[in-house]
């Protein structure tokens, strides 16, 4: 009688060695080809909350505020004037530094800033900013970025005078009396708003 052997058959073990290797090339590839997208922002430090007493002291006279606007088809104007970005950062940085200490423009005051001494700072004037609930972000963005160009303009010149190089390469110290000379002060109503702002200083 013959006898029959059972032979168990063997699956052959996948070689897995370099699996993780892969995945990780992969990973890596995936992460160097797919573009991030980011969106557009603007920094703004919100002042603490104030009592009444404080806001009171918040009003301020007519030839310390610049009021731009724009409406829902996206006109610009600056002090009730048809105006461009370009005008617009023109205006404004005229408007914050008052060089020739004109009456129509904001008043300065004497303080002591680091570095400076006793000097003239534009700490009193204030960018009143009104928008329509239908104007576009990107007139919107174009305008901010144009009122913080001004800003920026103003506070390099001032280092190149003083430091002897930009804004950019000052310390933290530096740049901070800089800030104090040019303080960014502007005030932004609410969409549909008249004159309910709330305030931002940086």
């Amino acid at each position: 009688m013959p006898l029959f052997r059972h032979h168990t058959r063997q699956v052959p073990q996948l070689n897995t060695t370099s699996t993780a290797d892969i995945s990780f090339m992969l990973l890596i590839f995936f992460l160097v080809t797919s573009s991030m997208d980011t969106d557009k922002g603007l920094p703004r430090q919100l002042p603490p909350p104030q009592d009444e007493t404080q806001e009171q002291e918040l009003l301020v006279k007519e030839r310390n505020v610049l009021e731009v606007a724009l409406d829902a088809a996206d006109r610009l104007t600056v002090g009730g004037e048809a105006a461009t970005t370009e005008e617009l950062r023109r205006r404004v940085a005229e408007f914050v530094a008052n060089t020739a200490d004109d009456p129509s423009l904001p008043e300065l005051s004497m303080r002591e800033v680091n570095y400076f001494g006793r000097c003239r700072v534009s700490d009193r004037h204030v960018i009143s900013i009104q928008t329509d609930a239908h104007t576009s972000y990107d007139a919107y963005f174009q305008m901010q970025n144009a009122i913080v160009a001004a800003y920026s303009q103003l506070r390099n010149q001032l280092a190149l005078q003083h430091f002897r190089r930009s804004y950019a390469r000052c310390s933290p110290d530096e740049r901070a009396a800089i800030n104090m000379v040019y303080p960014q002060r502007i005030s932004e109503a609410a969409p549909g708003e008249d004159k309910e702002a709330s305030n931002s200083n940086k």
